[in-house]
């Protein structure tokens, strides 16, 4: 079983585009309605082609993604295709994720320690009734 999602067969559709030549009207033609737009100085076109597969068995049958391709098309004020960038799956950067974490930021002689450990003394006792027994105590 295979998902594909975005446009199919981009790395061939993006072939006949030619860069100068062809205009918002030919690729709109071509590949339709990009994925995503964006307006810098020149208008930045992007589509996108994304093909899954369910994995082997001893996979637990996981989607796989064996087409994953991405064309960049920057288009000037007049509608003209001033540059083309296509990028495959083997483009893509894998991102790595730290396995770090981040430690308390204060200690026992923090004013932030002194300040929450007062409001919770002040949430479990408002009416400050522990510490006159506490003092009762001490003073028997």
């Amino acid at each position: 079983m295979v998902k594909h999602h975005g446009v199919p067969y981009l790395e061939k559709k993006q072939a006949s585009l030619i860069i100068n030549k062809s205009n918002k009207n030919d690729i709109r033609k071509t590949l339709g309605n990009p994925s995503t737009k964006s307006k810098f100085d020149n208008d930045v076109w992007i589509y996108i082609e994304r093909k899954q597969t369910q994995s082997k068995l001893k996979n637990l049958g996981r989607m796989k993604i064996y087409e994953n391709n991405v064309l960049v098309l920057e288009i000037d004020k007049y509608g003209i295709l001033k540059k083309k960038d296509f990028y495959d799956k083997n483009d893509m950067n894998e991102i790595k994720v730290t396995k770090n974490e981040t430690g308390k930021i204060f200690s026992k002689n923090s004013f932030i320690y002194d300040f929450m450990s007062s409001l919770r003394q002040k949430v479990n006792d408002p009416l400050g009734v522990r510490a006159k027994k506490r003092k009762e105590i001490s003073q028997r």
